[in-house]
């Protein structure tokens, strides 16, 4: 996937928006401000939430690390400019941290973004 590819699907999921963050980083959040990816001000790096059971599974691959200031939160990180995922692979753990965080939102604001 392109930089590009990688906004439109992150906007496209429900209730998701832009913010620039911290020096012109591009945040996705849902919500208001519960951040779910996040593309470094340079667009040279990719962060978002993973399951904590397959954290550790991640960061063995080639090419994927903990997330500088989020891997406790289970925050995975890597080039946006040679991806280690394939498209399919990185668009199913998009969504996946999109719904990590709308799992954890109050009940009244969950309908509508759940997948």
């Amino acid at each position: 996937m392109t930089l590009q590819q990688i906004i439109t699907f992150c906007l496209a999921l429900p209730g998701a928006r832009e913010d620039f963050k911290w020096g012109g980083n591009r945040v996705f959040s849902v919500a208001g401000n519960k951040m779910f990816a996040i593309i470094d001000s340079l667009g040279e790096g990719l962060a978002f939430k993973v399951d904590a059971d397959l954290f550790l599974g991640y960061i063995d691959r080639p090419g994927i690390r903990p997330a500088p200031y989020l891997a406790r939160a289970r925050w995975i990180s890597m080039d946006a400019r040679q991806l280690p995922l394939g498209d399919d692979e990185l668009r199913q753990l998009l969504t996946r941290s999109h719904q990590l965080v709308v799992r954890r939102l109050p009940k009244r604001l969950q309908p509508g973004l759940l997948l």
